[in-house]
């Protein structure tokens, strides 16, 4: 056997109070900013990103723009217009009461923000559409 092939197993414990099923969280909603490593980290994104998604949210070097998240998928993204406020577009049917989610977080961000204004470095196709 070469030094090179081998590969630990992995190993996994459980303990019982873990055997019992999750509680269902309550929807929510995150606007992330310009090369968040949630969505920057990983070569593979398809089980946060569907495909179809990629040319409008990255840059052509491969930078994610501001992305909007719902549940742990990114559904759309956001840019800020020049008098402050965050606009989004969703890029995937998300239904009106998710809407609504990400609707009440844009707000939050828009107050969070302030006068402040995010322009960001690495600009996307669909970051420059919002703030055309």
């Amino acid at each position: 056997m070469s030094s090179g092939s081998w590969q630990p197993k992995a190993a996994s414990a459980v303990l019982l109070e873990d055997l019992e099923p999750e509680l269902a969280l309550e929807p929510w909603a995150a606007l992330l900013p310009t090369l968040d490593p949630s969505a920057m980290g990983w070569a593979g994104r398809s089980f946060h990103l569907p495909d179809e998604h990629r040319k409008a949210l990255f840059d052509r070097s491969g930078n994610i723009g501001p992305t909007v998240w719902r549940n742990g998928e990114i559904v759309g993204g956001w840019a800020q217009r020049a008098d402050g406020e965050p606009v989004w577009r969703r890029l995937s049917d998300i239904g009106r009461d998710a809407t609504t989610v990400v609707e009440a977080e844009a707000s939050r961000l828009s107050q969070w923000v302030g006068q402040a204004r995010i322009t960001p470095r690495f600009r996307t196709p669909l970051e420059r559409e919002l703030t055309a």
